[in-house]
């Protein structure tokens, strides 16, 4: 009897026994089914992300930017700290973009906050432009152009990362809804601080850069307003024994060199065209490459025609008509200069930095500005509201005048010292 209960109680034993090891044997089969998947997963992983750096010339980028000791290493950004940087690139981070891709904005693991570009498309003419602008923003450190703290390789399109610079573009500035715009002495610094940047670039660097797409939205402004000329993926080295170079034209329409487009033959005249251009832009407010006068001239020969006739007063932004006076004049005639048709008529960077400086450090500039502090302090938004300029006459007196007779009377008579024959 106890040998026929005992049957049954081992049957039943063994399969338990039997299930507990099909159940183990399950479990580890499942684990070590996920590990291997992990580790195939990593290593795919691994092996598309050395696919893409090598797709995005990284070790071509290495040697760029390595001409400076130990900058490869510290401008290298892993995709995965650009991940935490922006929270998986959260749509709610997004700061900019267009057509070629997104421009998030995030805190790197240094506390730097930052700008990152992110394209969409793969194009090799983008990833061209890419390596470009970091062999060359590699080596520039200037104020007024923006920094770059570094790329990332590791995803089909190569990003860039720079500084976050807070206010927008230029552009953003001067085509606002509404009659108040920049300042005139907001403009009049602008304009310096980019001939400043340009210069640099021209004559400064060990190898010259021509930046190639000089236009409005390019010219970022941060917190107090201060330049960041910005977007080098078409700048283009010239090397110092050569006087240009020719290379398809590229740029944006109407800030173009049309000599440059014509010919295909980049100088760093063109630069100074598509500068004059932005200095046109500053002092009328209206768009170049959409601008029409009555007779179906663009902006630029509008402007050199009314400014020969002198009647610059029927295109000019009336506030800086209520805030220049005669320093409206000096920068138009700088301003046409620039746009000349032959380049060997125009002023080099460097000349029209010192014009623009000259400018600025007028005795009529300066009074300007101090003038402008005792109106803020009495309440008034100066530049916005006051019509009026104080100038000195005589010692210990002053004389008004109204800034749009001012501007008659110097249009009558164009100052043109320091321009002639450039």
């Amino acid at each position: 009897m106890n040998g026929c209960k005992g049957g049954p109680v081992t049957l039943k034993g063994i399969s338990v026994i039997v299930g507990l090891s099909c159940g183990a044997g399950l479990m580890i089969w499942v684990l070590t089914s996920l590990f291997v998947s992990k580790k195939l997963k990593h290593r795919r992983t691994l092996m598309l992300k050395q696919k893409f750096i090598e797709q995005n010339h990284g070790q071509l980028l290495e040697q760029l930017v390595s001409q400076r000791t130990g900058i490869a290493e510290q401008m290298i950004i892993t995709l995965e700290e650009l991940n935490k940087a922006t929270r998986n690139f959260d749509k709610d981070l997004v700061v900019g973009g267009g057509g070629h891709g997104t421009v998030y904005k995030g805190i790197l693991s240094n506390q730097h906050i930052v700008a990152i570009k992110k394209p969409k498309k793969v194009l090799s003419r983008e990833i061209d432009e890419f390596i470009n602008e970091v062999a060359i923003l590699s080596q520039i450190n200037h104020k007024n152009v923006l920094k770059l703290y570094g790329f990332c390789l590791e995803t089909e399109v190569p990003m860039l990362v720079y500084e976050f610079i807070s206010n927008g573009t230029l552009y953003d500035y001067l085509h606002v809804e509404g009659p108040i715009s920049l300042s005139w002495n907001n403009r009049l610094r602008i304009a310096t601080e980019t001939a400043k940047s340009l210069a640099y670039l021209h004559t400064t660097v060990a190898v010259p850069i021509i930046h190639r797409d000089v236009k409005s939205a390019n010219i970022l402004l941060d917190d107090t307003l201060t330049v960041k000329v910005a977007d080098f993926g078409a700048s283009r080295y010239i090397p110092m024994e050569k006087s240009g170079l020719t290379t398809r034209a590229q740029g944006t329409r109407g800030y173009w060199d049309p000599m440059y487009f014509y010919t295909g033959r980049l100088t760093a005249k063109s630069d100074v065209y598509s500068s004059g251009v932005v200095l046109v832009e500053l002092l009328t407010r209206k768009k170049p490459f959409s601008y029409s006068s009555s007779d179906d001239e663009g902006l630029v020969v509008h402007f050199v025609t009314l400014f020969l006739e002198g009647n610059l007063l029927q295109i000019l932004d009336p506030q800086v008509i209520e805030e220049g006076g005669k320093e409206v004049q000096e920068v138009a005639a700088i301003a046409t200069a620039c746009v000349k048709l032959s380049g060997e008529d125009r002023p080099t960077m460097r000349q029209v930095e010192l014009m623009l400086e000259g400018i600025c450090a007028s005795e009529e500039h300066i009074l300007d500005k101090v003038v402008a502090k005792k109106v803020y302090k009495n309440g008034i938004e100066v530049g916005v509201q006051s019509n009026k300029l104080v100038r000195k006459v005589n010692e210990g007196s002053t004389r008004r005048y109204s800034m749009e007779e001012e501007f008659i009377l110097s249009a009558s008579y164009p100052r043109q010292s320091g321009l002639q024959g450039t």
